[in-house]
């Protein structure tokens, strides 16, 4: 099954073909199929890697591999990502002040974000220069909208990283306690409900700039909104999900040192768009539009 990630959709830790570049042990007569990685028992797509043993099957121990990715390295490359976010956020934050400028500019920098996302996002070897530079972009464009949201709700951003720490932390320990299952029927399940959502979601801002609806139609600030955040926010969980399954069967697989960034970059694109619908989701809660 090819990886439900889009951050994973050219290169990932599950392909339909394995590993990228490399080719999956074809399964015994009746197994599962191939590059399946939700299957259980399911042949290691690693398995021709040069960096995993050919005879190692998915939960059984491998050799200890310099260079073979970690946890440590995944937490780590994850923290130099994030750490870029906060580090623009905090600078747009300080310098850019709250202006129909800085809007334009935090738009733009969304846009340059958004093109080396998709980039990276298309090349065959994950590149730490467009991840960080990504990161960075980002940030700036997070910095100025929480600074817009501060200014109307005072202390919004502030309640949505808290609460994008707190479900993002529910979620990790539901995935660790099993009580969310990455099946290849809750793969398809979800990403189809992801896939409705963004047309949707694309379908109402051509409305809104368009005038074919008022108030931001399901995007506006009021219950309906509210509703559409929540469910935005259970598709972020939904994506995190994935992350996380992608992340462990690449440690279990042996994937090669230089995914741990790809592990980052998918899961920092998951934590900002959980973010962006918190800080939507406390505005709307305040009551003050």
């Amino acid at each position: 099954m090819r990886s439900s990630n889009p951050v994973f959709s050219r290169r990932g830790f599950s392909r339909d073909n394995g590993y990228a570049g490399f080719n999956a042990q074809q399964p015994q007569a009746g197994g599962p199929a191939v590059g399946n990685p939700y299957a259980q028992g399911a042949a290691n797509p690693y398995a021709t890697n040069p960096y995993a043993p050919a005879d190692t099957q998915y939960g059984a121990p491998a050799p200890v591999r310099t260079n073979a990715m970690t946890m440590d390295d995944v937490v780590s490359r994850t923290a130099i990502t994030l750490g870029t976010v906060a580090v623009g956020a905090v600078l747009a934050w300080a310098v850019l002040p709250v202006s129909s400028t800085s809007y334009g500019l935090a738009i733009g920098a969304a846009l340059v974000a958004f093109v080396l996302a998709i980039v990276q996002s298309f090349k065959r070897t994950p590149s730490p220069a467009l991840i960080i530079g990504y990161a960075a972009f980002e940030g700036i464009f997070l910095g100025v909208i929480s600074e817009m949201y501060n200014s109307v709700w005072s202390g919004a951003p502030f309640q949505a990283v808290l609460g994008t720490m707190a479900v993002s932390g529910a979620t990790l320990i539901m995935y660790k306690q099993r009580w969310i299952r990455v099946t290849a029927r809750y793969a398809r399940i979800g990403m189809t409900i992801a896939i409705a959502f963004i047309v949707v979601m694309a379908v109402n801002l051509l409305l809104v700039v368009f005038g074919g609806v008022e108030d931001g139609g399901l995007r506006s600030m009021g219950p309906l909104g509210a509703i559409v955040g929540i469910l935005a926010i259970l598709i972020g969980c939904f994506f995190l999900t994935l992350n996380f399954k992608e992340i462990e069967d690449g440690i279990a697989y042996g994937a090669p040192r230089e995914e741990s960034w790809l592990a980052a970059f998918g899961l920092t694109v998951t934590l900002v768009w959980i973010y962006m619908e918190m800080l939507r989701l406390v505005a709307i809660f305040s009551g003050d539009d």
